[in-house]
This record gives structure tokens, sequence and C-alpha cells, in this order.
């Protein structure tokens, strides 16, 4: 791929995410594609996003138990695993989970969309296709990642209460006063702040993945793979990013 044609996908990538975003606000409101968005991506994935949380959750209490109890601080297993779901672990598994599920979905139903010409029927129509089929899904991103995350953490926090009970022997008090006491602005506002932020990234990669799908069943298989590896790429890349600002911003020294 030469250069030229990167930079002519990258504006047309920006074109589609920008004017899918500000769909949000302009007429008319497709309502009734908005809500079947919101609940293939959010009802349909509370399941397996609650199972990962728990493991994640799980498997970061027994490491740092096992690793704080040679240190003699066990007491810290509530609050270093509370720090760590809350603004890092948290959003990003979230995040992967979602872009497994729901970006690949996305870009698999736009892309056989558009093999079957339904994108251009729209067009013939007079229906804007970046209004109809972009913004419900960016909105559904948008409302439905966040939530799930909160879940997650939620579900995380309780899979390392269970390790640090009754696997590591401390007390459960302990623990959660640990989790209280990390409950603040700094910490809670940049748990909140990456999910929107990755929800927009997979939904607008997934939807222009989808939207540039040409050559059959060969390439609807290269568009979804190219949206969950380009999503994923995306997440991680754009979560230091955050990292470092919100960290600036909050008055952390580094």
């Amino acid at each position: 791929m030469n250069l030229r044609q990167t930079i002519s996908d990258l504006q047309d990538y920006y074109h589609l995410a920008f004017h899918g975003f500000m769909g949000i606000f302009r007429r008319p409101v497709y309502w009734k594609d908005t809500l079947e968005q919101m609940d293939y991506a959010g009802a349909g994935s509370f399941f397996i996003m609650g199972l990962v949380s728990l493991f994640v959750g799980m498997a970061l209490s027994l490491q740092l138990a096992a690793e704080l109890s040679v240190l003699g601080l066990k007491m810290y297993i509530g609050k270093v695993v509370g720090i760590t779901i809350i603004r890092e672990v948290g959003p990003v598994t979230a995040a992967l989970v979602f872009t497994g599920r729901v970006g690949a979905g996305i870009a698999s139903e736009l892309g056989s969309m558009m093999i079957g010409n339904q994108v251009d029927s729209l067009r013939v129509f007079g229906v804007d296709p970046i209004k109809k089929l972009v913004t419900p899904r960016i909105v559904a991103s948008l409302v439905m990642l966040p939530a799930l995350t909160i879940v997650g953490d939620a579900i995380s926090l309780l899979g390392a209460w269970y390790i640090a009970v009754f696997v590591s022997n401390q007390s459960g008090y302990v623990f959660w006063s640990s989790v209280r006491s990390i409950l603040d602005f700094q910490n809670v506002f940049s748990g909140a702040v990456k999910p929107f932020m990755f929800g927009f990234i997979i939904a607008s990669i997934s939807c222009y993945a989808g939207l540039t799908t040409r050559g059959g069943a060969t390439g609807l298989r290269t568009s979804t793979t190219n949206a969950v590896v380009m999503s994923i790429i995306m997440i991680i890349i754009s979560d230091f990013i955050l990292t470092r600002i919100l960290l600036y911003v909050l008055g952390y020294s580094t």
C-alpha cells in the first residue's frame, strides 16, 4: 500500500467518523435502530463481559496476594487491585472484549450489506447511510461500553474479594475498606473517561471497515479481521496516550 492510498484511506475514515458522530445532533433520529444496536452491544455482551471480568479480577488478586504476602503487605491487596482494575485493567479488558464481539459483528454486518448492495439502495431512496447505519452504532457504543465497564469493574472486584478472603485468608472488611479508600475523583474519573474514547474508536473503525468491504466472502473476512486488529491496536495506543494525559491533568508526577 502506497502513501497516497494510506492518506486517502485515513481521510475517508476521518470523514466517516466525524459525520457519524455529528449525526447524533442532526435529524432524523433513528430511535429503533439505535435501541436495537444498544441491545446487541449491551445486553448481548453482558454474560461474556461478566465472565471475563470475574476471572481477570480473580487472577489479579491471586497474583498480587502471592507477591504482597512475601513483603508482608497483604493488607494492601484491596487497594492495589482496586486501583489497577478501575484505572487500567477494567476499561482495557472491557474494550478488548467489546471489540471481539461487537466490533467484529458491526464490520461483518455492514460488510454483508455492502456486498448485497443494500447500502446503495439506501442512497437511491435518499437516505444518508452514515446517519442511518453509522450514527446508531456509535451511540450504542458510547452508551453501552461505559456501562459494561462499570459492571465489569464491579464483578472483577467481587472476584478479587473472593480470592483475598477465601484463598488468601484476608479480612473482608479490610479488603473493602481498602477499595473504598481509592474511590476518589482522580481514580474514578480516569476509569470513566477511557470507555467513551474506546467505544468511539471501536464503532468508527468497525463501521469504516464494514462500509469499505469489497470482493465477496474473502473481502468480508478481510474487513472483519482488519476491524478487530486495528481496533485493538488503537485501543492500546490510545490507552497509553490517555493515561499520560490524565496523569498530567490530575497532577501526578511521573
